[in-house]
């Protein structure tokens, strides 16, 4: 199994790895690391996810180890190939590859039922007729014991008995469930005796109508795990208080491996939603177009938004792994992801909001081809030819009639420099007879400062992007802000309703767009910084040969620095 590029020399250092170091050192498992990415097919991966896949590929990876793609797909009815199927592209995309060892829990339904069996046979574990409801009342609380089942002491024939009959189907749904026999008074509510398997005729997207009943995910996971020699089970917190659980059925049925499972604090994002409930309902009552809206966690959003894999482990290494749960700011994954595209994403001009400028004495019948660079980071990258002509568009926000003192943009009698072409003086604003829109400048051009330098030495303060107006093309620019306007939208004192927390401006469309023709034909995926403006991805849905869309990525300014030396100076 390969490793990504990172910009990082070495392996990150935490506590997990520590441990995994410890482990090696003292020749436990015989010395080998074998990790797993164990998804629920239920739904599409979202920004938290890509820390686990990080996490477990990576530390078998630093550990000549290797690690496993297993689908936990034990609850039929919430499951779909189309989930299976986004997982392994979103995988596959972050840079990362399982080989051969693609797995599923449903690989091993007749293993894990006589793992059940064996449990029975033990008096470990019985077939209790309570309703879901009745459970939940004899489990008790934090602070009071639970009640022991009426059916917690059927015997062991009666057990296998009815386990048998639940699997070939002689009880409706709910009827019954099989039970670990645990201690009903544990401080721990998961040792109270859990359920291990539930009746469900639902058709299974990968056995069919084979199974009508299936594993609870905390008896199937530690097997699944157990089953394919996984050393090191890592999760997220959540799981902190099913470890007993895990520990209790390998220990029960004795079983050749016994993985270890280790916690670690999961991502939490500001302005965002990890939780998989959540981003279904934003999904199903229609907040966003689809798991792939670029203003979605998943990564299939932030893929189609123009994030790339390398920014994504990048912010994954940076965050580090801890043991409590924190909040990271959204500015520090838009810097990994700034900082990496400044690097790759070639230059172009683009003008979103145009507003037309006439060059009054530049000839009518002359276009010149003006050399642009296409990267300043990275001179390999080359240069290309922009058309320059007498009529241009530059953006209506780089005009002001009336500018306030800090304006140092095109104004009546202002003279402002043209990126990679001349310096031009407003001469006069026409405005609209009816709006009084400002609607075309007339300017002159200095033909001595081709390239944008002053053989004289005269400075001017700004620089402006422009495009020719009879060369350029259509474009249409969304520009994507923040999902939600609050840090937090799943804190109760923000709002009882995370969606009450919904940024009603976190998209605009803008459909006058034009674009320098070097654009023409830009394939879907492709990333540019749009100069001035911000980096900037080719849609991979609506864009076509007729019709050029682009997605914001990330804007230029960079938040994270200005948080960093603002903590700094505090």
């Amino acid at each position: 199994m390969s490793k990504p590029n990172s910009t990082t020399s070495e392996p990150s250092s935490d506590f997990i790895r520590n441990i995994i170091a410890e482990d090696i050192k003292a020749n436990k498992n015989d010395g080998k690391v074998i990790t797993r990415f164990p998804p629920e097919p239920n739904g599409y991966l979202h920004i938290g996810h890509a820390k686990s896949i990080c996490l477990n590929f990576g530390i078998a990876a630093e550990n000549n180890g290797i690690c496993n793609l297993r689908f936990d797909d034990t609850n039929p009815g919430k499951e779909a190939t189309e989930y299976v199927e986004s997982i392994k592209s979103d995988v596959r995309w972050l840079g990362f590859d399982w080989n051969d060892r693609l797995f599923y829990t449903s690989d091993y339904f007749e293993q894990l039922y006589q793992f059940a069996v064996q449990l029975i046979k033990k008096g470990k574990a019985y077939v209790c007729d309570l309703s879901a409801e009745e459970i939940r009342k004899y489990r008790g609380t934090l602070t009071e014991p639970g009640k022991k089942s009426p059916f917690r002491n059927r015997s062991v024939e009666e057990n296998l008995d009815l386990f048998e009959r639940m699997r070939t189907g002689k009880f409706e749904d709910g009827f019954c469930v099989l039970r670990a026999k645990i201690d009903m008074s544990s401080p721990n509510l998961n040792m109270r005796d859990p359920a291990l398997y539930r009746i469900r005729r639902v058709s299974h997207h990968r056995t069919g109508d084979k199974w009508c009943i299936y594993p609870m995910y905390d008896f199937s996971h530690c097997l699944s795990d157990s089953i394919e020699g996984i050393t090191h089970s890592i999760c997220t917190l959540e799981f902190e208080n099913n470890r007993p659980l895990y520990d209790w059925i390998l220990d029960e049925l004795e079983v050749e491996c016994h993985p270890r499972q280790i916690e670690f604090a999961r991502l939490n994002l500001s302005y965002t939603v990890v939780s998989k409930r959540k981003l279904i309902e934003l999904v199903e009552n229609g907040h966003v177009n689809g798991w792939d809206d670029p203003r979605m966690p998943t990564l299939s959003g932030i893929r189609r938004r123009g994030y790339t894999p390398e920014s994504i482990r990048n912010f994954c290494d940076s965050i580090g792994v801890a043991k409590r749960d924190s909040m990271v700011d959204m500015a520090l994954l838009e810097y990994t992801v700034r900082e990496n595209l400044n690097k790759i994403a070639p230059r172009v001009m683009t003008v979103l909001r145009p507003l037309k400028v006439i060059i009054d004495n530049y000839p009518e019948d002359l276009v010149e081809e003006l050399e642009a660079l296409n990267n300043p980071e990275d001179p390999g990258m080359g240069t290309r030819k922009v058309p320059f002509s007498r009529v241009l568009y530059i953006e209506q926000e780089d005009f002001c009639e009336d500018p306030p003192k800090k304006f140092f943009r095109l104004a009546p009698g202002r003279e402002a420099r043209l990126r990679y072409a001349y310096f031009i003086t407003c001469v006069k604003a026409v405005k609209d007879e009816k709006t009084g829109e400002i609607v075309e400048l007339h300017c002159t051009y200095d033909p001595k400062t081709k390239g944008g330098d002053s053989p004289d030495g005269r400075k001017v303060k700004a620089t402006l992007h422009w495009v020719s107006a009879a060369h350029s093309i259509e474009a249409e620019v969304r520009l994507y802000d923040h999902l939600f306007n609050t840090v937090n939208p799943s804190d109760k004192k923000q709002a009882e309703d995370f969606k009450d927390c919904l940024n009603p401006n976190s998209r605009e469309t803008l459909t006058l767009c034009r674009a320098e023709p070097s654009l023409a034909g830009a394939l879907p995926g492709s990333r540019y910084q749009f100069e001035r403006l911000g980096y900037f991805c080719v849609d991979s849905v609506d864009s076509s040969e007729s019709k050029l869309v682009f997605n914001r990525t990330v804007t230029l300014r960079d938040t994270w620095v200005k948080i960093q030396k603002a903590q700094k100076k505090g």
